[in-house]
């Protein structure tokens, strides 16, 4: 009897870590994503041809679980839904991943990354604006959140406004950095365009999250409705790249980060990063993803100094502390809101969980 007590706890100990876990886990994988995207622009990939192939190879590695696992929970596709999926494809797959793209190649992935920071503020900001989000200034836990989402912002304005002096970490002069050295000089002085086109990618990310946390409601089968984006995604993002590119040679790949950096990004950043989204936010929101994403920007300045040869400065390592500092804040909150409607004890209900954020499973196992 002990021992099952103990396993008991266990499972409800894991099933409440789930989302921290699933999100920490993600943030890891999208910090990949920027060091990845860097050194294939690096070596000479098109933007624009990146973004087609991510997203083809993302639709092709997710298709056959979402054929097999949800062939018969599948919902019916509605012309609403399919909309929405439409303006997903387009939200992040093209704007998104297009512009931060551009803005990464006039600046850097750490700086990239750093100015994403502000996806959870703006995040907030809809989801308030539409009502997804719940706040009462006159509560603790609501002015956590707000408090903690306006010190990431600032710790993220700090990141990008100051850069101070250079703090020599895992620099390596051997690095993809040097053989951009005509490339830096060009960065410098696109900065501020940089700049710009990073944060229109970030406003693009926030609306996808919140359109993603409404359409999940009305397509309840996350490995299909991340297959459709992504397919949906490589479509549109074909029809600008043959628009705007037309050169041939940009096209081809070989065994170099040209074919590495769209199959990792592919598969981790658009493929399971958009299903694993979709599982946390059914139970905990789209506030509650992205209020993770400023770990992102540490791994990611780690990274790249160390693979990049990117330059490690001051102001990015207090602009971290910061950040870190307003992400307890809104997570505490948030935790406070999901422990208000669970049970009135304050415990969670194992089966809300276990719904929420289960694995896949198919129809046949749920009738066993």
């Amino acid at each position: 009897m002990t021992e099952m007590c103990g396993t008991g706890d266990f499972g409800k100990m894991f099933n409440r870590a789930k989302p921290y876990l699933f999100t920490v886990g993600l943030q890891f994988g999208m910090a990949g994503t920027y060091v990845f995207s860097m050194a294939s622009l690096n070596h000479g990939m098109s933007r624009l041809v990146f973004v087609v192939y991510r997203n083809v190879i993302a639709a092709v590695a997710l298709a056959p679980f979402a054929l097999f696992f949800e062939r018969k929970t599948r919902p019916k596709m509605t012309l609403s839904v399919f909309v929405q999926i439409l303006a997903l494809g387009f939200l992040e797959p093209v704007i998104d991943q297009g512009f931060t793209f551009l803005g990464m190649q006039y600046t850097s992935a750490s700086f990239a990354s750093s100015v994403m920071n502000a996806v959870p503020s703006v995040t907030f900001v809809l989801a308030v604006i539409l009502r997804l989000e719940r706040v009462k200034i006159k509560e603790l836990r609501s002015q956590a959140k707000v408090i903690g989402t306006l010190v990431s912002f600032a710790g993220a304005l700090l990141m990008t406004l100051y850069k101070g002096p250079q703090v020599h970490l895992f620099h390596n002069p051997n690095t993809t950095h040097q053989e951009s050295g005509n490339h830096s000089t060009q960065s410098h002085q696109h900065w501020i365009a940089g700049t710009l086109f990073i944060g229109l990618g970030c406003l693009a990310w926030s609306s996808f999250y919140i359109l993603q946390s409404i359409t999940i409601r009305r397509y309840p089968a996350e490995l299909s409705l991340s297959s459709l984006i992504c397919l949906v995604g490589a479509m549109e993002s074909a029809v600008v790249a043959l628009v705007a590119e037309h050169r041939s040679q940009a096209w081809t790949i070989g065994f170099d980060y040209r074919l590495y950096g769209p199959l990792y990004t592919g598969i981790i950043s658009s493929g399971i990063a958009y299903y694993v989204q979709g599982l946390v936010m059914k139970s905990r929101g789209p506030v509650f993803v992205t209020s993770f994403n400023p770990l992102c920007t540490i791994i990611v300045a780690a990274l790249g100094s160390f693979i990049l040869g990117e330059h490690l400065y001051l102001g990015s390592i207090i602009g971290s502390i910061i950040i870190a500092v307003g992400l307890y804040s809104v997570v505490w909150g948030k935790g406070k809101d999901y422990v208000d409607l669970t049970s009135p004890s304050g415990t969670t209900t194992p089966t809300k969980e276990t719904e929420n954020l289960q694995l896949p499973i198919s129809s046949s196992t749920n009738t066993k």
